[in-house]
């Protein structure tokens, strides 16, 4: 069952003051289906966190047409934005509203991102690490019908990414939470996806398709993870070859 069908012909930026109109992406067209894992890789400025926008409805001007499942839609940023002079719970509180379970469904969030103890704590004193998973907990906790991460784990340093990319993947499957995720980085996408879009550089519009091959337990396997990652390097950049001799 499709979850989500993308059909876009194109995006463009008018122009602001001096600076002129731009076209941020050109035709994307794919599906996801109910419970699958998506990631969209491209290089850098291709228009993919601006294709994540579209999908989760943050910008409605573009041509074309995106069918979304029924709300609510969970969003990760790339920032936690988080409100800094709220406490940790009253931040979940805020997306859930009045639902009748909410403080079972705020300490079951947080427990399953390993933060059960920080309800009380104001968002301003936590660290990087801890706000991206008190953010993971915040778009979790509405059920949503689709996850949107958008490049989760930039900046946080190499043991404490690893732990998260783990996190997500256990909450992903638990829950098989369908999901798109936004990447630079390709074995980030080997590990957590089951296929990965290629765009071209600016503006962005879709080249083709991975498919990820692991099973559960490989996904885990940094070895299984790094051998696949290197398979398809070779194919994304064949894939990018070609774009990359057209004029944009």
């Amino acid at each position: 069952m499709t979850t989500l069908l993308v059909e876009l012909r194109g995006k463009r930026f008018p122009p602001v003051g001096s600076a002129p109109a731009r076209q941020a992406l050109g035709p994307v067209r794919f599906s996801v289906r109910k419970g699958e894992r998506v990631a969209i890789v491209g290089p850098s400025g291709c228009g993919k966190t601006t294709l994540l926008n579209l999908v989760a409805g943050l910008d409605p001007d573009f041509e074309g047409r995106i069918e979304r499942p029924p709300p609510p839609i969970g969003y990760v940023f790339q920032e936690p934005r988080l409100l800094p002079w709220r406490t940790v719970a009253d931040n979940l509180r805020f997306v859930l509203g009045d639902v009748p379970d909410a403080e079972t469904r705020i300490g079951r969030a947080l427990a399953e991102v390993e933060l059960p103890d920080v309800a009380p704590v104001y968002a301003s004193r936590l660290s990087l690490g801890m706000a991206r998973r008190v953010a993971l907990a915040r778009a979790i906790v509405v059920r949503p019908s689709l996850l949107l991460l958008d490049e989760p784990f930039v900046s946080l340093d190499q043991p404490t990414g690893e732990r998260l990319r783990l996190l997500v993947l256990e909450l992903l499957e638990k829950h098989a939470i369908t999901a798109l995720l936004v990447t630079h980085d390709l074995r980030e996408a080997v590990m957590l996806a089951e296929r990965i879009l290629v765009l071209s550089a600016s503006p962005g519009r879709l080249l083709g398709e991975l498919a990820v091959t692991l099973d559960p337990a490989a996904r885990r396997d940094p070895a299984e993870v790094e051998a696949l990652y290197r398979e398809l390097r070779e194919a994304a950049h064949a894939l990018l070859a070609p774009a990359a001799e057209q004029p944009a």
